[in-house]
């Protein structure tokens, strides 16, 4: 009987172990397949050391699973501040299929073109290639995801014009790109915030964005110049404008400035006049 008994605990025990091991392994096995390959590509750096293909990858660095309503699919990919990380973007990111955000940032060793295989990730909503040393085109692949809400591109090598079609994303709230087309002005999605500071970008703004309403707008240390009075106007509700070290130059006297605006930086540039009265009024209450 005691015999018995022991064989019994013995087998509960060992099943018990092996349904905890398999319960712990929620990562998916294509998911697994492409961030090991994506760790590779990236030359198998030491920030990725957590990813080992015999633990499970939603416990890995770097690495966000969603819960069980999309089957712990890999949502997530985020990586930054790894001098080690060299390469280019990995074509396998457009394997994740459930990706959502992808964020390389300040890994001054990324090279090549933004991954044209993106474009398969039809969920995608959230992209931030910044402070790496891309180069190419912003490409206009990017209009096809129509889910993206936020799009950063800044401190990179990029080169040319941006895709006017990016402003057919009807979602996007947060853009952080190189340059500025005219057909921004129309944006049929909101977009709260243009920050474009520490560019090389150079000509006129738009006209067409006077048309919008911004939360802030940075446009500082560029090569900007021309007349920017339009991003200005009394039933406007933004709260921060910054133009500082550019080459804009119009008359500040004959702008009316939101009430809500706090905060104007308006140094190194040719502008003229003085700040409007009513704004240095509020500002001093």
């Amino acid at each position: 009987m005691y015999k018995q008994t022991t064989t019994l605990l013995l087998f509960l025990s060992t099943l018990l172990l092996l349904t905890t091991s398999l319960a712990k392994d929620l990562c998916n096995q294509d998911d697994k397949n492409a961030l090991i390959k994506i760790k590779k590509s990236l030359n198998n750096p030491y920030h990725l050391a957590s990813w080992d293909p015999q633990s499970d990858c939603c416990s890995w660095y770097c690495i966000e699973c969603g819960d069980a309503t999309v089957n712990h699919r890999v949502i997530a990919l985020t990586i930054f501040s790894a001098a080690d990380i060299s390469g280019q973007i990995p074509p396998e990111v457009g394997d994740l299929q459930y990706l959502q955000k992808l964020i390389f940032r300040k890994l001054p060793n990324l090279t090549g073109q933004i991954q044209p295989t993106i474009a398969k990730l039809k969920i995608f909503t959230f992209l931030r290639l910044a402070w790496t040393n891309l180069t190419g085109p912003v490409p206009e692949f990017l209009s096809q995801l129509k889910n993206f809400q936020y799009i950063d591109l800044s401190f990179n090598n990029l080169t040319g014009s941006i895709p006017s079609s990016l402003s057919s994303l009807q979602k996007l709230e947060y853009i952080n790109l190189s340059s500025i087309p005219e057909s921004f002005g129309s944006l049929s999605g909101q977009v709260p915030y243009l920050l474009l500071s520490h560019n090389q970008l150079s000509g006129s703004i738009p006209k067409s964005l006077g048309n919008l309403d911004f939360n802030e707008i940075d446009l500082s240390r560029n090569k900007l110049q021309g007349d920017a009075s339009m991003l200005f106007g009394a039933n406007k509700t933004t709260w921060s404008i910054d133009l500082s070290r550019n080459m804009f130059n119009f008359d500040l006297s004959k702008v009316v400035l939101a009430k809500t605006i706090n905060g104007l930086d308006l140094n190194h540039n040719g502008i003229t006049g003085t700040i409007p009265v009513h704004w240095r009024e509020s500002s001093e209450v």
